[in-house]
């Protein structure tokens, strides 16, 4: 190999890097962000407020001998039957 002639000593060269974060063009229809995940945006109920009791529903249901209006919790089946709670009357009555 030759010897490399006398004279100007050549570096080596430098390249020049862009360092940016940010994009030169930003589109608004990606630049969007919703996530569902995290804090909970239900902002109506606080840490203070106890959740109501809910008991049972009731309905009023009138004897059919005697008259006398009865309150019982709603059934759960189509079909049942109500016995009256007035001590003389006792009669039984059947629905559905």
């Amino acid at each position: 190999m030759a010897a490399k002639p006398p004279g100007k000593k050549k570096g080596k060269r430098k390249r020049k890097l862009r360092l940016s974060l940010k994009q030169s063009k930003l589109s608004s229809a990606s630049d969007k962000y919703s996530d569902s995940l995290g804090w909970s945006t239900d902002v109506g109920r606080t840490l203070g407020e106890a959740p109501k009791p809910t008991g049972p529903e009731i309905i009023r249901v009138q004897c059919e001998m005697c008259g006398s209006m009865l309150k019982i919790p709603k059934p759960k089946r189509s079909r049942y039957t109500v016995t009256c709670t007035y001590p003389e009357c006792g009669h039984v009555m059947k629905f559905g």
